[in-house]
This record gives structure tokens, C-alpha cells and sequence, in this order.
């Protein structure tokens, strides 16, 4: 008997997966492993940025009163009484009409309140210069606390480490860096199609590209991928595969199998596995017959066989559950965008185009990255956007205004993401 169906809207798809959050899990990396991990301390200054008055440019420290009347008629002469390289320090106090060359970086010598930069300068030897302009009092300081006071906040929990989060990092010390685990995910192919990668094509037969994509989207999305291999369409083959990993994996992901033909597996798990069904249509295309179980607490998902629409399931629903227990944005960023061509035909459910982003003229102009059907493969390997076209009874024209998700950024959205789709 084929089993019926009722689709839900995305949004509420969304909502019930979130339902079920992860456990969050919190371990220590070093510094040097700590790049595309996701911080889950805030980062707070531990002493302020600069931690003393230092200068910005190569030059000489002065004290300005002496540079009062300085003029190119009557230059201000200064004796030449030291040198301060980066990460020295001048222990002498610097009196009238005297100087010390500082370099970028240099503590400020006690006495001088200013630093003319040496373009400025004449050198009339090594022990005088003279300088035919006035310079204020703080010119060309860096004082404590410029950039960054004690205890300011730097990066918030949550913050996804890049080099600028690693140089903060390295700043104030932290050799060690409290980052969010990566969470598990096992991933099962099913289908007798299916050949591994490196075999060779036979008729009737395809090689198992779900696998590996959705390996890559789990990476993306900060998680482990544990590859359980591929099954036949035999249920007790993959149910032993299913069970001696459940363990093993924060949540569980099969390919294939999802839709409701006779060979089709998932209806059959989610009942072998005596788990909840939270969903097993989705209002949109493609990918509406993506499935979403609970058992235990832990998230099982039935992605679609098609590549197209196993990507999209992923990106919609696993992500943000991974990202969520991280403490990153959960979902894919918003943006807008104009469509570059027609979609004359209407569908009833939203439909999630796999599309490629072009910027013109300051706008962001969106094309369909290959053929928009569920099983191409190719139009995946350049889509940097899914372009939404909310489902109806008539086609979008070129050059209307659309809403696109970003496929490869670190951003987030949390607060809208729900509302957006229930439109």
C-alpha cells in the first residue's frame, strides 16, 4: 500500500526540526587548529591594544613646545640623543630641543609628547636634524587603549574563527581556543544502482556522487561526515548498517530510498527504528518528499536519491540544526537579487532554483547554474545561490525581483529565516 502524504510548508519543517537541538559539546584546540572553528567563549581583551603610547610611523620623537616657531626661515635644531628600535625601550628623559629616532612600533620616550615622521625631517648628520614646520602636541601617537581597552569585547560566542578572529586570538594570548565540537554526522547511501567511485560504469548503473556531496556540505556546515558506506534496496542489509553506527553519530542522513515506489526504504526505517515521524513531504521542489524522523532525541533524515534535491534538503534543514549546536547562524544568509531569465511555468510549491550570481551594476543579478531538474549534477558544481520563487499560479519573467540564499558564506540568519518562508 503507497503510503499518503501531506506536505508541510518549509517554515514549519524547519520548526519542528528545531525542536530537536543538538547537545551542545564544548572542547580545546591550539591556536593553529582553531581556523573555521566556531568560538564558544567570548573573546575579551586581557590588556589594551596598544599597551603602552608607540609610534606609527618611522620618525623622530620629540617634545612639540620646541617646534613652536619653527619655520622654513627659522628651522627648530635638535641634538640627536638615541635610537629606539621596535620592542626597545628608552630609559633616559628627553629634554629641550632633543630628539631620539624612533621606529614603527617603538615605545614613546619618556618627555616627548609628538613624532614627525623622517619624510619631514632634514638630517644634517647623524647627531642633529632640523624640522621647518610646527607639530602639535599628539601628532602621530598611538596611545594605550586606541584600538582596544581591557576587558572590551572582541568576538562574541558563536563568532565562526577567521584570520582576523586568529589574530585577535593571538593578541591577548589564547594558545588554546574553547571551540564548539563538530558534530557527527553518518551518512548512508542506499540503491543497487549505485557503484563506488573508483569502479567502473556499467549499464544501468551510476556512481554514488550523493555520498561524497553531502560528505562536503557537512564539512561545510562545521560537522564530521562518517561515511556508513552504500546498501542494496534491502531493508535488513541497511538496517544493520543503520544500527551498528547509530551510536556512533549525532544524527543520521540516508540517500535514495525516499520517495514511496516499492524499493523505496524510508517509510520502512523510520518504522523499524520505532521513530517519530516529524515530516516526510516538503511544499517544495525539489526535494518534497525529504523525511525527518526522531527517535531518542536523534535527528534521522531521508534525503531524496535525486542530487539536486538531496542538496537542497541538506542546506534547508540538516545545516542549521549542525550550525545551531555550534552556536553559529543556523541558516543560510538572505539576500536580493533580479532574475537574469524567464521562468514562465508555475508550480504550486516553492520551488528552490540551484543558481549562479552575477553582480551588475551594483546589483546582484541571478541565473539557473545548469538544467533545473532534480537529478543534474552539473548545474550543482557552480551554484553559489538558490534562487527562491515562491510557488502560485503564474511564472516569473525576467528582471523580477526574487529572494536568494548564499550557498558559501559564513553568515547567518536566525530571527527571520521562519518568517521569510511562510510567505
Amino acid at each position: 500500500m503507497v503510503e499518503r502524504r501531506k506536505p508541510i510548508p518549509i517554515h514549519e519543517a524547519v520548526q519542528r526540526i528545531m525542536a530537536y537541538p543538538l547537545k551542545e559539546k564544548v572542547e580545546s584546540v591550539p591556536i593553529l587548529e582553531s581556523y573555521e572553528r566556531v568560538l564558544m567563549k567570548d573573546l575579551r581583551a586581557t590588556h589594551s591594544v596598544p599597551s603602552f603610547n608607540r609610534s606609527p610611523y618611522d620618525g623622530y620623537a620629540i617634545r612639540s613646545i620646541d617646534t613652536a616657531t619653527a619655520s622654513r626661515d627659522t628651522p627648530a635644531l635638535f641634538t640627536v640623543i638615541g635610537e629606539i628600535g621596535a620592542g626597545q625601550v628608552f630609559k633616559e628623559e628627553v629634554g629641550p630641543n632633543e630628539a631620539v629616532r624612533i621606529m614603527t612600533g617603538a615605545m614613546i620616550p619618556s618627555g616627548c609628547d609628538a613624532v614627525i615622521m623622517l619624510e619631514l625631517v632634514h638630517e644634517r648628520s647623524k647627531t642633529e636634524i632640523e624640522i621647518v614646520r610646527k607639530v602639535e602636541q599628539h601628532d602621530n601617537i598611538s596611545f594605550i587603549g586606541e584600538d582596544t581597552k581591557e576587558l572590551d569585547l572582541i568576538a562574541k560566542a558563536g563568532t565562526v574563527i577567521h584570520p582576523g578572529v586568529v589574530a585577535q586570538l593571538a593578541t591577548f594570548g589564547q594558545a588554546e581556543v574553547s571551540v564548539a565540537s563538530r558534530p557527527v554526522v553518518g551518512i548512508l547511501a542506499t540503491g543497487s544502482e549505485l557503484l563506488e567511485v573508483n569502479e567502473p560504469l556499467e549499464a544501468g548503473k551510476i556512481r554514488n556522487s550523493n555520498a561524497y556531496m553531502v560528505a562536503a556540505q557537512v564539512l561545510r556546515a562545521g560537522g564530521v561526515p562518517l561515511m556508513l558506506g552504500q546498501v542494496p534496496d534491502e531493508m535488513d542489509a541497511c538496517m544493520e548498517r543503520i544500527h551498528n553506527h547509530f551510536n556512533e553519530v549525532d544524527c543520521l542522513i540516508t540517500t535514495g530510498g525516499a520517495s514511496v515506489g516499492d524499493f523505496d526504504l524510508v517509510p520502512g526505517i523510520v518504522k523499524r527504528l520505532e521513530a517519530e515521524t516529524l515530516f516526510n513531504k516538503v511544499a517544495m521542489r525539489p526535494g518534497s518528499v525529504t523525511t525527518a524522523a526522531v527517535k531518542d532525541g536523534k535527528l534521522f533524515f531521508g534525503l531524496s536519491g535525486n542530487p539536486g534535491a538531496c542538496f537542497v534538503g541538506f542546506e534547508l534543514f540538516v545545516r542549521p540544526l549542525l550550525r545551531r549546536s555550534m552556536r553559529a547562524p543556523a541558516h543560510l544568509p538572505i539576500s536580493k537579487g533580479k532574475l537574469g531569465v524567464d521562468f514562465p511555468k508555475p508550480n504550486p510549491f516553492t520551488r528552490l532554483v540551484r543558481g549562479k550570481l552575477n553582480e551588475q551594476s551594483g546589483q546582484h543579478i541571478v541565473y539557473p547554474s545548469g538544467l533545473d531538474k532534480s537529478g543534474s549534477v552539473v548545474s550543482l558544481a557552480e551554484a553559489d545561490v538558490l534562487i527562491l520563487l515562491p510557488g502560485g499560479t503564474r511564472g516569473y519573467e525576467k528582471g523580477a525581483d526574487v529572494d536568494i540564499l548564499l550557498l558559501n558564506s559564513h553568515a547567518g540568519s536566525d530571527a527571520t529565516w521562519e518568517t521569510f518562508f511562510s510567505l
